[in-house]
């Protein structure tokens, strides 16, 4: 069990305004912000961070949506960080998530569905590395 995972702000929540309410709902939730980053996707990157979902048929529409504006990357710490997070964001469709948890007060549908949290500590790793070096040092 780690104390770290990822996340990313998708660019349905950052055109839609709610990045600052998201964030603060994360450090409001306990977590610490140990890295934070402003950045795009390409098609080549978005495709690249998918790739797992590469044979899924709904992986060309997720490639181009998470590449079709900016996102907030970012590092967060806490105790049994991923499960945590997991649990502040909520059902990947917010229809279906518990009251109160970021995906059912920011996002739009499932596939628009405002956050990515990691699913365990191993691919908050992989995610974190991704997008940041020298995570050691914080």
């Amino acid at each position: 069990m780690s104390n770290r995972t990822f996340t990313m702000i998708k660019p349905d929540a950052f055109a839609n305004g709610h990045s600052g309410a998201i964030l603060d709902k994360i450090i409001k939730s306990g977590f610490r912000i140990v890295s934070l980053k402003l950045t795009s996707l390409t098609p080549e990157k978005a495709g690249e961070f998918y790739a797992v979902h590469k044979a899924r048929p709904f992986y060309g529409e997720l490639v181009e949506f998470m590449s079709s504006g900016p996102i907030i990357a970012a590092i967060l710490e806490k105790d049994n960080a991923v499960e945590s997070f997991r649990k502040l964001i909520g059902a990947t469709d917010p229809a279906k998530a518990e009251e109160g948890t970021i995906r059912r007060l920011f996002a739009e549908s499932l596939g628009k569905n405002a956050i990515h949290g990691s699913d365990s500590d191993e691919n908050a790793a992989i995610e974190g590395n991704f997008f940041f070096s020298n995570l050691e040092r914080y």
